[in-house]
């Protein structure tokens, strides 16, 4: 990529408050009115290969900057009794999901590794129970390193783990302070290179941009060092400071934050040094070596975008369990209850945990289809999209979409050319605003998101 030339003016007019899409309608958009029985025939509806996400939301300790849904405590039982209740719940999905194979298992949080040896074991063997595991399924955990200890990753590694994403943010010891989350990059380091000798498959290590006292100089020593460490992939989220709605980050002072220039900036140094180490940009926030499947499915066309991220498993058939996760199947979008207290009583009342959902109609379906195209892979044939979609006028079924793109057009962020929409490489820092324009719901919720930088 060339290295992208923005001014204070291109800033300030595109930096606006939007979603990520990681679905669309985003999670905003879903409602208690949802009926429950709509469950059971989505995924009826579903692949035969699905994917499930299982939320642990337990920490040890608060992270200032973390805008996940999170249960601070140091009692070690309380995981035992939210085993018991994922339990129940499995039981309530086992037999819709009978015929179902499962491709993909991520653990999620919270603090995954939270969980002792004997506790994730208890977790392992109730999914098996439960579900019909791939042999060659890809089974995934998110890992804070002050919490997983060596005999704790070759524990995982033997109950099937094959994938870990390390969580780093900065390895500046001044911003680790600042939020709350003090790590020794010996420890990271420590941790990687057994992976590597264990036989993971694959390792990411996540970093965030925008936390407060980062600069140029100092994320590029970070940069450096993460480079050394080789990772298979790599994610790079922007820090949405939202202190009305998370309570710890009214922890951090707004004037310790980079300003939108600065953030950009760090964005910027990120890219050119993991692209000049060979990663391929997937695209806003991952990074990945060509050799990778998500690289791979990027190439092939075949990448998708779901509650996860950027993903090769599909984007309409992943299932979650657990506190607050939320589930994406044939079209019909379900989220469980966000307080623990609540998910308990829903599962003594053999409930399935269910607080809010929505439905997609058909043009929720083919605009969810068109900004998974664009934040996928920057580029989108009309003429295919009108075909697939049965649309006979592109322009005038997505009117206002075209005026709203006009000032992207005009400023180089976007081509329209030859019946193709093409997002330009500057375009790409700014694909989230770009794909609000093709948003039918946004102007209703829009000051509830971050900045999309």
């Amino acid at each position: 990529m060339t290295k992208p030339a923005w001014t204070p003016d291109l800033i300030a007019k595109y930096n606006i408050n939007g979603p990520r899409y990681t679905s669309y309608p985003t999670a905003l958009a879903l409602n208690s009115g949802f009926d429950r029985d709509r469950i059971a025939p989505a995924i009826a509806q579903a692949p035969s290969r699905m994917s499930l996400y299982i939320h642990i939301p337990f920490c040890h300790k608060l992270c200032y900057y973390c805008g996940c849904n999170k249960v601070i405590t140091r009692h070690q039982h309380k995981a035992d009794e939210y085993l018991q209740a994922l339990a129940q719940e499995m039981a309530l999905y086992q037999p819709l999901m009978a015929d179902k194979t499962i491709g993909q298992i991520h653990l999620g949080g919270g603090t995954p590794t939270f969980l002792t040896e004997t506790q994730l074991t208890c977790l392992m063997e109730l999914l098996k129970a439960h579900f019909r595991i791939d042999s060659g399924a890809e089974i995934s955990i998110e890992i804070d390193p002050r919490s997983c200890s060596d005999d704790k990753l070759r524990h995982l590694h033997r109950l099937g783990f094959n994938r870990v994403s390390f969580g780093v943010q900065d390895l500046d010891e001044k911003v680790q302070i600042a939020i709350n989350r003090v790590q020794e990059t010996a420890l990271i380091r420590h941790q990687v290179a057994l992976c590597r000798e264990l036989g993971f498959e694959s390792v990411n290590l996540d970093l965030v941009y925008g936390l407060p006292f980062q600069h140029p100089d100092s994320f590029a020593q970070t940069l450096e060092q993460i480079v050394e460490l080789n990772p298979d992939r790599l994610s790079l989220f922007s820090y949405a400071h939202l202190p009305s709605r998370f309570a710890a980050q009214r922890k951090i002072a707004d004037d310790s934050l980079p300003d939108a220039t600065t953030k950009l900036n760090l964005l910027t140094l990120a890219i050119e040094r993991f692209v000049e180490a060979n990663y391929q940009f997937i695209g806003m926030d991952h990074f990945a070596k060509a050799t990778d499947t998500l690289a791979i499915a990027q190439q092939q066309g075949r990448l998708q975008r779901n509650f996860q991220g950027y993903t090769t498993a599909g984007q309409d058939a992943l299932v979650g369990l657990g506190v607050s996760s939320i589930s994406q199947v044939d079209g019909v979008l379900w989220q469980n209850h966000k307080a623990l207290p609540d998910y308990y009583q829903a599962l003594m009342s053999a409930r399935v945990p269910v607080e809010k959902g929505f439905i997609l109609r058909s043009d929720d379906r083919l605009r969810a289809a068109l900004i998974s195209q664009l934040i996928c892979h920057f580029s989108l044939d009309i003429d295919l999209f009108c075909r697939q979609w049965k649309i006979q006028d592109f322009w005038g079924y997505f009117c206002e979409a075209g005026d709203r793109l006009t000032p992207f057009v005009d400023d180089g962020l976007v081509n329209i050319e030859d019946n193709q929409i093409r997002v330009t490489e500057l375009g790409r820092f700014w694909v989230r605003s770009i794909c609000a324009c093709f948003d039918a719901y946004l102007s209703q919720d829009q000051q509830r998101y971050s900045k999309v930088v």
